[in-house]
């Protein structure tokens, strides 16, 4: 087993406040974190659910589980951790039997453990292997796409995932320079397409954000997740949702606005305005500067 570059565990929440405003959680009550990572909401729910209270964290990446487990460990049984996939929520409900429950978290994309782990090929900042997976158990790797797919279909990961407007010459650049095994080298055929056309961000930053998407099947199971909220949130019960960019953003959007305007709406929108994070938070986390927020309630 290789040993891996691990961080020590400093990530720092985004949008806490607005989230604890949104969820309104109180003693006794009962949360999932869907994307627990390194607990960094799931302590602050805690704080405001003791006594009594309990919170079911789930994450894919079982590093996560393994450093919040450690971190968090004083919570005792009032934090039931688990490693899967988010799309599996319901089930992992019915196992626990962990619902109804008072309100559902879901923090998107890739968390700071994943990309100060060299070693995990999500950063185009260090030399590792073209990975990105959540789990490393599990499915093909971002190599895997890299030096396998057709260029058509590396070309429209690249256009629908990435949003990037140069995708038939990168991908065509990519099956010219196969194999590509490192996350520098395609760092470098990125852009050696792109120079200095994408100037406020690295030229490989679209590429690498629609490569992680496809390893992790993010949006499918994003939608998957979501439709599964409904089912185990009490009447009342609160879900929170963070998003990273437009297409994740996009489908929360659409799925809070679907069942809050059916005829017989589950959720009702408690702010129709996307929240997003304050200029002071930007320049303490600059990580937290693309975050955006939705919150719905579920009627009875």
């Amino acid at each position: 087993m290789i040993a891996l570059d691990i961080p020590s565990p400093t990530h720092i929440p985004v949008l806490v406040n607005q989230i604890i405003t949104g969820l309104q959680p109180q003693p006794g009550g009962h949360f999932i974190d869907c994307t627990v990572g390194l607990g960094g909401h799931a302590s602050a729910i805690l704080e405001r659910i003791l006594p009594n209270g309990k919170l079911l964290g789930i994450d894919a990446d079982p590093e996560a589980i393994h450093l919040t487990n450690a971190k968090l460990a004083h919570y005792g049984e009032a934090l039931i951790l688990v490693n899967d996939n988010f799309t599996n929520v319901e089930n992992i409900c019915k196992e626990y039997d962990f619902h109804p429950v008072d309100g559902i978290l879901f923090d998107l994309g890739v968390s700071s453990l994943q990309l100060d782990t060299a070693q995990r090929g999500f950063s185009f900042q260090r030399e590792a292997p073209l990975d990105m997976r959540f789990n490393t158990n599990q499915g093909l790797t971002a190599a895997d796409l890299v030096n396998t797919l057709y260029e058509q279909e590396l070309a429209r990961i690249l256009r629908e995932y990435g949003e990037e407007h140069h995708s038939r010459k990168i991908a065509q650049c990519i099956v010219q320079n196969r194999p590509i095994h490192t996350t520098l080298k395609l760092a470098r055929v990125v852009k050696q397409v792109l120079g200095g056309k994408h100037a406020r961000i690295h030229p490989a930053t679209r590429t690498f954000m629609a490569l992680r998407i496809a390893v992790n099947s993010e949006l499918e199971n994003l939608e998957t997740a979501l439709g599964q909220t409904i089912n185990l949130l009490r009447p009342e019960g609160r879900l929170v949702v963070i998003s990273y960019h437009s297409l994740e953003d996009r489908i929360v959007k659409r799925f809070m606005r679907q069942e809050s305007s059916t005829e017989t709406p589950t959720l009702r929108l408690i702010s129709r305005k996307v929240i997003r994070p304050t200029s002071l938070e930007i320049k303490s986390n600059p990580r937290s500067r693309s975050a955006k927020l939705r919150v719905a309630e579920r009627l009875s």
